[in-house]
């Protein structure tokens, strides 16, 4: 009969269990770089170098920003003043006669031009993928099944004679026995993993910098 025991310690649990463990770090490891290539690709503007040597300079990676023009109308501070007040504020010469057709006191909204700096990286979601959770289950199945067969067989066969005071006997028989056995094992493996991954808090010093990059959006 086998060992099942000893079938059971001939498994490498280092592959079963240590193969998707490494696997995990390893899908971490590339998370992590491919957060900070994003970064570096998306964000900003590479630098370049000139010259050769000591003589080199290299320009610093500029920070992606991106440009929008566009038009709003915004309440118009001249809107029903008189020539006086304008002279009063300075906006027209004391000698003029009327107000000048660069001043609208008609109109109470007015049009502006405006020109609004958004850095790229604000308007994206950076990627943070990290592992919150792994299961490994692993289910080792080993079923043995021995079976023995016995025949026998038997023979025998006797005679008697007899004369006057002589008695003749003869007999003779035979026997014969077959053992047969066979072992079978049977082995069934099952594998499985789940991995559960979630788009992460991004760390403090990278939401710090991106805090910094929203103060610096300007309407100008």
């Amino acid at each position: 009969m086998p060992n099942l025991v000893q079938e059971l310690n001939s498994l490498d649990f280092s592959v079963y269990i240590g193969g998707p463990l490494q696997a995990a770090v390893k899908a971490q490891h590339d998370a992590s770089i491919s957060q900070v290539n994003f970064i570096k690709e998306v964000g900003f503007i590479p630098g370049t170098t000139t010259g050769t040597g000591p003589s080199a300079v290299t320009t610093p990676s500029q920070l992606r920003y991106v440009d929008f023009n566009y038009e709003k109308s915004i309440p118009n501070p001249d809107f029903g003043k008189t020539l006086q007040q304008l002279k009063d504020e300075g906006r027209v010469d004391a000698a003029a006669t009327q107000i000048p057709p660069t001043i609208n006191v008609t109109l109470q909204f007015i049009k502006s031009a405006v020109n609004l700096k958004v850095p790229f990286l604000t308007m994206l979601t950076v990627p943070a993928l990290r592992i919150d959770e792994m299961t490994i289950d692993f289910n080792a199945k080993l079923n043995s099944v021995e079976t023995q067969n016995v025949s026998s067989e038997f023979s025998g066969s006797a005679s008697i004679s007899a004369k006057f005071w002589k008695v003749k006997f003869n007999a003779s028989a035979s026997y014969k026995k077959t053992t047969s056995s066979t072992s079978t094992t049977e082995k069934t493996y099952t594998l499985g993993v789940h991995v559960r991954a979630v788009n992460d808090e991004l760390p403090a010093g990278l939401s710090r910098i991106m805090d910094m990059l929203e103060d610096s959006i300007a309407a100008v």
